[in-house]
């Protein structure tokens, strides 16, 4: 075999363990709504639930970070003060707000939540930085949002009102995250994604833990083995083990190849709703879902071939 034909080979492959490794870590991101309200149904509550799924993370984000930072010059004042703002805004709000909302609706509406933050990263872009909107991604906002609404719609009938507090909270949740990545960029250039990602999880891993001994007495730590073992699933399979899945993907394919491989997020999503909660897959969830999708496929492309306004 030729000298071409190897290289050939090898990107090929590579490729297509990209497209393995990022179509894994969507579903396995996704499982983590799924594995939160299977968790609801023995009686925990989201202080509890939240401090075991991080407790059981924490050693990996903690042996991410150092093994990220082999080498590399220590941490300024700065950069520390930053880190913390970022773990506690990014990961710690954003993770516990989420995990509240669970509560009140739908695992399927959850991650069509989650699915607008590219959106809102846009909006903070241009209230803080002057950044310019394309025709295309108003496009896409217009349709996001309406999948988003019609979901919503279907599920209020459902739920009742509690739909809106659910609802209000994950989008707080998006909101939080969004900030992060608005104000990560010049600290993911000096420190690098892998060793930003460890240190900012485990100061909202202690968080977690740090709000459970305020708010509940160590009694409340005794749970059933059924939530020691999902919190242990959601802590490696549905955080941990995602995370380095989509970042090796991202070392293969680059961060929009991998993004548009990622809508399979909500798919599974609502396919593991109906299949292990019982959730009903109705038409107004697949139409929201296609126009959710439809919304980031636009917006995510509008960058590659953007429209005059």
């Amino acid at each position: 075999m030729s000298t071409p034909s190897l290289l050939a080979h090898g990107n090929s492959s590579g490729r297509a363990a990209g497209l393995a490794l990022a179509a894994l870590g969507a579903i396995a991101f996704s499982g983590k709504a799924i594995i939160v309200k299977l968790a609801y149904r023995h009686g925990v509550d989201a202080v509890t639930l939240i401090m075991y799924r991080m407790l059981f993370a924490l050693p990996f984000f903690v042996a991410m970070a150092w093994w990220a930072g082999r080498g590399q010059a220590r941490l300024s004042r700065r950069d520390q003060l930053s880190v913390v703002f970022l773990g506690v805004v990014g990961y710690y709000l954003s993770s516990f707000l989420d995990f509240l909302g669970l509560q009140y609706i739908s695992a399927s509406l959850e991650r069509l939540i989650l699915y607008l933050n590219p959106t809102l990263v846009l909006v903070l872009g241009l209230l803080f930085f002057k950044r310019r909107i394309t025709g295309w991604q108003i496009l896409g906002l217009f349709l996001s949002y309406a999948g988003v609404v019609l979901v919503f719609a279907h599920e209020i009938q459902l739920q009742g009102p509690h739909a809106v507090l659910g609802a209000a909270l994950v989008f707080a949740s998006v909101l939080s995250y969004a900030v992060y990545l608005v104000y990560s960029g010049e600290l993911v250039q000096r420190l690098g994604s892998l060793r930003l990602v460890g240190l900012a999880t485990s100061v909202a891993c202690l968080c977690c833990v740090v709000q459970f001994i305020v708010l509940r007495p160590l009694s409340a730590a005794v749970v059933v083995p059924e939530v020691l073992g999902l919190s242990l699933i959601n802590a490696l399979v549905c955080t941990v083990a995602p995370v380095l899945m989509i970042m090796m993907a991202m070392e293969r394919l680059g961060p929009a190849l991998v993004s548009q491989v990622g809508m399979i997020g909500p798919l599974s999503t609502m396919l593991m709703g109906a299949l292990l909660l019982g959730e009903p897959l109705t038409p107004w969830v697949l139409a929201g879902t296609v126009l959710v999708l439809a919304g980031i496929y636009v917006f995510t492309r509008s960058k590659a071939s953007p429209l005059p306004d």
